[in-house]
Order: structure tokens, then C-alpha cells, then sequence
């Protein structure tokens, strides 16, 4: 990880109490992110299992999770440092206001990093310690520093690090990664986009200051909610795949249908308004808050259709 200019820094952290860098430290770990990830991770668990694993699996994993999280999001908060000092919506974070050292965050974010692959290591099993690691590489590398301000399809392929969440569940169940799980992998980098690109469209201006390419910050409104749609359908349709592959029944097809067809409306709408050059700020958030909620009832689904009934196919 580049360290340029960190031996000039201000000293950081020294009026500031043990309590305040403490929360800090969390805050470089981006833990509302981590949240989001680990929506996923029970319910597949529980479908791969077809049935409740043990507590101390799900535990471990849990935790494990947290911490590669936790680490990529370190990771990504010392990359984007100099960015974050340019944009408003990043300007209370740790490395902004100098709550944290640009090295210690790097040092942190290190140690998070490989505490969490032992975790997996020792307490899972090696596939998820391995895709623990590369789920890492993913985010601070192939998609922090390589893609992030080179293309305005970053959150495309960089959201390939926020699907591994999917295989490590997976994984630390079956000790394999099977064609169930690639689908719920397939519907998490699907939905990246509809989820994170209405949320460049509100902070478009943030982004061009930064000169981050985010799609919502370089192309137009229409051009931007026409992706969103495009994305939201093959989201909603994807998630209708794991009846075929994956042998789930009525309660999951049944939620998955419905969610989507609201997902779907919710981005057509926004493209409603778009198109017809009226505001899309509130759309756009609204479209990104839901995204969050539909993603959350398809998870929920997926944990509950096991106990429900049988499969459809």
C-alpha cells in the first residue's frame, strides 16, 4: 500500500482520548458497510445447511466476516484519505480530521486483515480463510486503488469484492463453493449497481471534486437511472434462479417476485423523473434506501425457505 507523504503528517490523535480513538479505529473499519455484507452470510448459511448450523460456526464466521470487512474498509479509508479530505459527505471521517494517523490506519487495517484469515484458518476452515484473503485483495486493491479512478464502471467489477461474503458462508459450511451459491453471489453483484450508483447521482458533486469517475457523477441523470434499470431487472431476475439451481420453494419465489417487482418500479421511476428533467435527488436516495431493504427481504427469505415447505423443482 502506497504510504506517500505520511512521514509529513500532522501528528494525529494527541489531545484526543482513548475513548474518541477507539471509536475512531471502528470508524476506519466502516462498520455500516460491514452490516450490509453480513445481510447475507446467516441466511446463506442456513441454505446451504438446509437447516440451522451450529451457533459457534455461524459465531466464527460472523466474527471472521467482521473482521475482513472491518479490514478491507481500513484498507479503502487509508487508499481514498486524500479524496475523503475533498468531499463533504467524507469530511468527519477518522483520517480527515486527523483522529487516526494516515500509518497507523494502514498498520491497523494490516493486522485487522490478517487476524481475520487466521480467524477463518483456525475457527472455519481453509476455502474460507483463502477467499477471506482474496475478498481483501479485491476491495483495497483491484478495487480501490487499480479500478476506482480509472473507469466509470468501478462499482461494477469492484463489487465483486462485496459478493464474497456469499462463497466465505458458503464455504464455511460445505467446504466447497456450489452452484447456489454462485446464483446469490450473482444477485449480490447484480444489485451493486442499483444500489450504489442512485447514491453517486446524489453526490455527484462530491465525487467530481474528488475526480472519482462514479458514473452518477460523470454521465447524465438518464444515462445514469437507465443503468440503474437495466440492473434492477437483472437483479430481480437472477434472484428467480436459485428455484431451478437451487432447489428453493414457494415462500422464497414468492418474496423474491415481489420484492423485485417493487425494486424494479422504484427504478423505473426514477428514470420517470430523469427523463423528464424534473429533481432525482430524492428518487435516487429513495432507490439506494431500497435497494438495502430489498436485498434484506431476498437474504430473509433464503434463511426461512428451508423450514417452509419444500422445493418447487
Amino acid at each position: 500500500m502506497p504510504a506517500s507523504g505520511d512521514a509529513h503528517e500532522p501528528a494525529a490523535g494527541r489531545n484526543t482520548s482513548l475513548k474518541d480513538r477507539l471509536k475512531a479505529y471502528l470508524q476506519l473499519m466502516k462498520l455500516r458497510i460491514v452490516e450490509l455484507l453480513l445481510i447475507a452470510t446467516v441466511p446463506t448459511m442456513i441454505f446451504a445447511q438446509q437447516g440451522m448450523p451450529s451457533f459457534w460456526l455461524i459465531l466464527n464466521t460472523l466474527i471472521g466476516g467482521t473482521l475482513s470487512a472491518g479490514a478491507a474498509g481500513a484498507f479503502n479509508s487509508y487508499i481514498d484519505r486524500d479524496s475523503d479530505r475533498v468531499m463533504k459527505r467524507t469530511s468527519k471521517r477518522p483520517l480527515v480530521t486527523r483522529v487516526v494517523g494516515d500509518r497507523e490506519a494502514l498498520i491497523f487495517a494490516w493486522i485487522v486483515a490478517v487476524v481475520s484469515v487466521i480467524w477463518f484458518l483456525v475457527f472455519v476452515n481453509l476455502l474460507a480463510a483463502v477467499l477471506t484473503a482474496v475478498a481483501i485483495f479485491l476491495y483495497a486493491v483491484f478495487y480501490s486503488i487499480i479500478l476506482k479512478r480509472r473507469t466509470s464502471q468501478n462499482i461494477v467489477w469492484g463489487g465483486v469484492a462485496g459478493c464474497m461474503p456469499v462463497l466465505i458462508a458458503w464455504a464455511a459450511v460445505t467446504g466447497t463453493v456450489e452452484w447456489p451459491a454462485v446464483v446469490l453471489f450473482a444477485v449480490v453483484f447484480l444489485w451493486t449497481p442499483p444500489h450504489y450508483w442512485p447514491l453517486s447521482m446524489k453526490y455527484a458533486a462530491d465525487y467530481s471534486r474528488a475526480g472519482i469517475p462514479m458514473l452518477g457523477a460523470i454521465s447524465p441523470a438518464g444515462k445514469v437511472a437507465s443503468q440503474v434499470v437495466l440492473y434492477g431487472w437483472a437483479t430481480a431476475i437472477c434472484s428467480l434462479l436459485l428455484v431451478p439451481v437451487g432447489g428453493a420453494g414457494w415462500l422464497y419465489a414468492s418474496v423474491s417476485l415481489a420484492a423485485g417487482a417493487w425494486f424494479v418500479y422504484e427504478c423505473h421511476r426514477l428514470l420517470r423523473l430523469a427523463n423528464a428533467g424534473e429533481a432525482t435527488d430524492k428518487q435516487a436516495m429513495r432507490v439506494f434506501h431500497g435497494s438495502i431493504t430489498y436485498l434484506t427481504l431476498v437474504f430473509v427469505a433464503v434463511a426461512v425457505d428451508p423450514f417452509v415447505g419444500g422445493p418447487i423443482l
